[in-house]
């Protein structure tokens, strides 16, 4: 592969004066929130427990993770066998993203899937802005599957053409393919501006079509040599060691095929492709102690991944409390601060289980610092500033450092326990008003279960009603 740099101006503001002193800042802005104040014991104790509550139940897991699998297993399938578009026949799937991090928060009800499609191995990339961006072409024309995505100079990759043939196909499968889960239907969601996905949505058939899982299909091209621009690798080496800063970059990059934000987009912009490195962070995130042996079965246990629910269930409740004023905030902001502070607070004794209220409060300070010095370095393209104010207004910045600050001072309300959420796998029915206690008494009585969101729970109130009405008279006139 060849690379090649575009010298027209950048769209997206870099951080390219001074990379070393912006990383120096950002180590010196963790290390300034070392000691923090006291913590009140209300609010630990509030953090602790809602910690626990994040955490997936395995009954809902289960059952999700069948569905998903389900619709991949026979969507591969489908391609493989599909002779009207030869590229696609040899694709994989790369499963990505937070469920399979295992940091996903309250249901699995979002799945990210990377459909792995193999290119030509010579080809030049331009560089269209800091690093995030790319123009991808081959180096000589070609009679390879590939010539049906190219544009008219038979050189120049398009990504508009890749999505829109990957909705196509999708759309295909669906017409033959039945659910698992015969009370439930696929639904494809419309394109979503500058998004590289194909979104489906498991929906139930009644009940107004009630969304119960959300699986985002994105066609990713294989890359092993990484561009220029990233070539060095995060700096990774204090925390997870040299070994394993060499072992990540000696594996693939992805390029998906997602446009840049913005209007009056050149045709460059128009079909460019993002670089993604979704498979390194679920692996730094699954090796993320500072020794081999941590939060493995009889290692010790940190509570990193704890910090990280936790950040992204807060900036989730932000983003609903402010959906206009944070529109631009996502979880990705959240986790590139995460990776930021774990690689200068590396050590796993500074994550110990029982430091879990003080670790996320430094995690969520350090946030509030990025966003009030208007800098968050990509963590694997540094020169790319995700607060840059083309990307991130910053009125809306000087917003986030303003509901964080009150936040810490009401003492995060936000992370008050929600309503309780359905359970999405089988739950028997008993006789007390808790649905997931009653005892088998009254699933005896009335033949029924709670199985998952797919029968109506003021449903089976009525029955349940009827049933302690029944028995309530029976044992009157006896």
């Amino acid at each position: 592969m060849m690379d090649t740099e575009d010298k027209r101006p950048e769209t997206v503001s870099p951080v390219r004066r001074r990379p070393r002193v912006q990383q120096q800042d950002s180590v010196e802005s963790s290390l300034s929130v070392e000691e923090p104040a006291p913590i009140p014991p209300d609010l630990a104790h509030r953090i602790k427990l809602r910690a626990k509550e994040l955490k997936i139940r395995q009954k809902d897991r289960s059952w999700a993770a069948e569905v998903v699998n389900d619709f991949k297993e026979n969507l591969l399938r489908f391609l493989k066998n599909s002779s009207d578009q030869p590229l696609f026949q040899s694709a994989d799937f790369l499963t990505t993203g937070s469920y399979f991090e295992k940091v996903k928060i309250h249901n699995p009800d979002e799945f990210d899937m990377m459909l792995k499609l193999l290119v030509p191995s010579r080809f030049n990339t331009t560089k269209l802005d800091a690093g995030l961006f790319y123009r991808i072409d081959l180096t000589r024309p070609t009679r390879t599957p590939i010539k049906d995505f190219l544009l008219d100079d038979t050189l120049t990759l398009s990504s508009s053409k890749i999505l829109a043939e990957m909705f196509r196909l999708v759309r295909k499968f669906l017409k033959t393919y039945r659910v698992l889960d015969h009370r439930c239907r696929w639904e494809m969601n419309r394109k979503k501006p500058n998004s590289p996905a194909v979104t489906l949505s498991l929906c139930r058939r009644d009940s107004g079509g009630e969304e119960l899982i959300s699986v985002d299909v994105v066609p990713a091209l294989e890359v092993q040599r990484w561009p220029p621009a990233v070539r060095n690798g995060p700096e990774v080496d204090r925390w997870l060691g040299t070994k394993l800063r060499q072992e990540i970059r000696s594996l693939p990059c992805y390029f998906v095929p997602k446009r840049q934000k913005g209007r009056k987009l050149s045709e460059d912009a128009k079909e460019s492709w993002r670089i993604s490195f979704s498979h390194i962070e679920k692996k730094i995130i699954t090796s993320h102690g500072n020794k081999k042996t941590c939060c493995e079965s009889r290692g010790t246990k940190c509570c990193r991944k704890q910090c990280l629910m936790l950040l992204k269930s807060l900036i989730e409740g932000l983003k609903q409390r402010y959906p206009k004023e944070l529109e631009d905030l996502c979880s990705y902001h959240g986790k590139t601060a995460f990776l930021h502070t774990l690689s200068t607070r590396y050590d796993d004794s500074s994550w110990a289980p029982q430091q879990l209220p003080t670790c996320f409060l430094q995690l969520v300070a350090a946030l509030q610092d990025h966003a009030r010095r208007g800098s968050l370095p990509h963590f694997f393209v540094p020169e790319s500033n995700l607060f840059a104010t083309a990307m991130f207004p910053r009125r809306a910045q000087e917003f986030l450092v303003k509901v964080l600050e009150e936040q810490m001072k009401e003492g995060l309300p936000l992370l008050r326990p929600p309503p309780l959420l359905p359970s999405l796998k089988p739950v028997t029915i008993g006789t007390t008003m808790n649905p997931e206690e009653l005892p088998e008494k009254v699933e005896k009585i009335s033949g029924l279960k709670k199985s998952h969101p797919l029968i109506s729970f003021d449903w089976l109130k009525l029955v349940l009603v009827f049933v302690v009405v029944v028995v309530f008279g029976f044992s009157v006139f006896n």
